[in-house]
């Protein structure tokens, strides 16, 4: 169950959730997301996720992907923010 203010968020970047039915998107997992913010949102779509998640818990959402849900980032967007968590972030929670 997604909180208050991440609802707010999701409605706030709706549109990057197009293909998710309407009464769904509120109630979307955490894993998609942060997959869809990282792939597709701005900066400050980034800066607010991380705001209202804390930074441990989305490292851990990225890290912890395995297999094909590792193969749903760009290539270049996947590589960026694994550098990304790994200076800014600790590790040790993976």
């Amino acid at each position: 169950m997604n909180s208050p203010e991440i609802k707010a968020f999701i409605r706030e970047n709706s549109h990057l959730f197009w293909y998710t039915p309407k009464d769904k998107k509120e109630e979307i997992s955490p894993e998609f997301l942060v997959e869809t913010i990282l792939n597709y949102g701005d900066l400050d779509a980034v800066k607010k996720l991380i705001s209202l998640m804390g930074i441990q818990s989305v490292t851990k959402i990225f890290f912890d992907l395995q297999g094909r849900k590792k193969l749903n980032y760009f290539p270049e967007i996947y590589n960026y923010f694994n550098l990304i968590f790994q200076k800014y972030a600790q590790r040790n929670i993976v």
